[in-house]
């Protein structure tokens, strides 16, 4: 026999390492719209998928709602065998009241008897056994309902069946049954979570699965069309990959030059400054020329329209349209508002293990801020991510806006820290005109500047000016030039 078999979801596989150890009795809970008869379904299709019999026995829905239910997502539930309680003499015995209202008149024992039945008859290797609800309010009493589910675990325990007893949880006052967690081999939590905003946010928890090295920890997951489509919670250290350690050039020598030839393979840079000042730009120049040498990328657009990406891609020179083409680039357009950050890391990691993305660009991380359900995780979970781009080899950019246009700027999101290198961008002005100033702050991969330059951005495309050494007042952002005009850049028509 085998040590463990599959659930039917890939996502929930991988945070089992490899599935469900077989002839066990596994409790799966959630509150109602969880995706708990889905998830269910799943498992029940992948015996069918391996020539075992299949039997959903159930309690609380009726056998065309759950065809219904299964239909949502294109499947058939004639593949496997349903076990309804649809009649007043199957449950209530000839001459009962059949109202909902009365479960005190129903007789628990004959409905333990009946599903007794239908399992020897069927002679099924996958149970899902929906719900227990049903059967708590059945019992009435709590210590005849646990009486109940014992006596189903002992007569399972001798069969080759590997059991899911489903649970909405709506028959205690605090939810979780703790009897019944210690009853069941293994016990998985479904939780659907509404924020003030949005779509709901889903999420999984293994509470429990003895003899099983489980992922711990929250995963998100999404009910599509096919089932639900669940994104393990990522693991840098676990994705360790072989790279060169070599620069990444952008093209344009003085940007090169103020972090020693480029950012490394592997590392991150965050450009920060207020709207305006160029840091798209300067992330769309390192995308060209990524994309020029081959180089598979991935943009992940959650302020602009991709539109106006490309219109702006365009104005300086970037044919991006020719990459998207040719395949070397994609520009994915992010919803903050529907995507949850477990997904929109599960999007990161498809685009680096199945296209082998070498350089990937997020604009912004304000977007992403605005994707998480509880901002306090962010940073961890920021870090978990570059910490696996980093071990893939991937040069990750960051686009930070700031809070104004001038004076005191603030950001939202202090992670500066958690990136290799940091670019900073300011305007200044001198001689009448509002100009730009480029500086790097540090850079974990190597020597960089630490001189300031003026930064100008026109159709021509990025140019970067002489060292600007008289100023006053650069990283508060109100920067004052004092110098000689000399070192200033003019127009290029101007300076030809």
């Amino acid at each position: 026999m085998p040590d463990t078999i599959s659930t039917g979801n890939a996502g929930l596989d991988i945070i089992l390492k490899g599935g469900l150890s077989p002839r066990r009795l596994y409790l799966l809970e959630g509150a109602p719209g969880s995706g708990k008869t889905t998830l269910a379904l799943q498992f029940l299709r992948e015996g069918v998928r391996r020539g075992e019999k299949a039997l959903y026995i159930t309690l609380s829905e009726t056998a065309e709602e759950l065809a219904a239910v299964a239909a949502s997502h294109g499947w058939d539930s004639g593949e496997f065998d349903v076990f309804e309680f649809d009649s007043a003499a199957e449950i209530f015995g000839e001459g009962r009241d059949q109202s909902i209202l009365h479960p005190w008149e129903m007789e628990l024992g004959e409905t333990i008897r009946l599903i007794q039945e239908e399992v020897e008859r069927v002679k099924p290797k996958r149970v899902v056994f929906d719900s227990l609800s049903e059967m708590r309010l059945l019992a009435q009493d709590p210590l005849r309902y646990r009486r109940q589910v014992l006596a189903l675990k002992q007569f399972f325990s001798g069969r080759d069946t590997t059991v899911i007893l489903v649970d909405d949880m709506t028959g205690k006052a605090d939810g979780r049954d703790a009897h019944l967690h210690s009853l069941c081999h293994g016990v998985i939590t479904l939780e659907r979570l509404t924020l003030d905003f949005g779509a709901a946010r889903r999420r999984l928890q293994v509470q429990k699965l003895r003899g099983i090295d489980f992922t711990a920890g929250y995963h998100d997951f999404t009910i599509r069309t096919g089932g639900l489509q669940i994104y393990p919670r990522l693991i840098a250290a676990t994705h360790h990959g072989e790279f060169a350690d070599e620069v990444t050039p952008s093209g344009v020598q003085g940007l090169d030059n103020l972090l020693g030839g480029g950012p490394l393979r592997g590392t991150s840079t965050l450009l920060t400054g207020p709207a305006g000042s160029g840091k798209t730009t300067i992330a769309l120049q390192y995308l060209h020329a990524a994309c020029e040498r081959g180089e598979p990328s991935t943009v992940y657009e959650f302020d602009e329209r991709i539109g106006t990406l490309m219109a702006r891609a365009k104005a300086f020179g970037f044919d991006l349209e020719k990459h998207i083409a040719n395949g070397t680039l994609c520009v994915e357009q992010i919803d903050p508002a529907e995507i949850s950050p477990g997904e929109f890391a599960f999007r990161v990691r498809r685009e680096v293990e199945e296209r082998k993305a070498r350089m990937i660009v997020i604009d912004s991380l304000n977007g992403y801020v605005a994707a998480m359900p509880q901002e306090q995780h962010l940073i961890l979970q920021m870090h978990e991510l570059l910490s696996y781009l980093s071990q893939k080899g991937v040069v990750t950019l960051l686009i930070d806006p700031q809070t104004g246009l001038v004076g005191a700027m603030t950001t939202s999101l202090n992670i500066s820290y958690v990136a290799d290198a940091v670019v900073l961008l300011r305007f200044f002005e001198a001689e009448g005109r509002v100009r730009k100033a480029i500086s790097v702050l540090k850079n974990r991969g190597g020597a960089h500047e630490d001189t300031i330059r003026e930064l100008r951005v026109d159709a021509g495309g990025i140019r970067v000016g002489e060292p600007l050494s008289q100023f006053r007042g650069i990283l508060t952002g109100t920067p004052e030039y004092l110098g000689i005009r000399d070192p200033l850049m003019e127009d290029r028509d101007r300076e030809r």
